[in-house]
């Protein structure tokens, strides 16, 4: 399995506030996008992902008009 840095950003919807919520961790995956499936299972998701050429993935998640970006930086 790959570890991986992950920052997972939350935009906060409200207006006038360019505030997110910001969530760093380190993470064992082979499968990036397959791990973000999994940690929002009880969701319905739409999800697009960017591969880098570091062999790093940028993950978007969409769910009830809110967009998560999940960024895996290769450790």
């Amino acid at each position: 399995m790959r570890e991986y840095e992950l920052v997972r950003e939350i935009p906060n919807l409200c207006r006038n506030n360019q505030m997110r919520d910001v969530f760093f961790d380190e993470v064992e995956t082979d499968d990036p996008v397959a791990y973000v499936r999994s940690f929002l299972k009880e969701k319905a998701v739409e999800i697009t992902a960017d591969v880098r050429a570091d062999g790093g993935v940028t993950v978007y998640a969409v769910s009830d008009g809110l967009t998560q970006k999940f960024t895996f930086t290769p450790i």
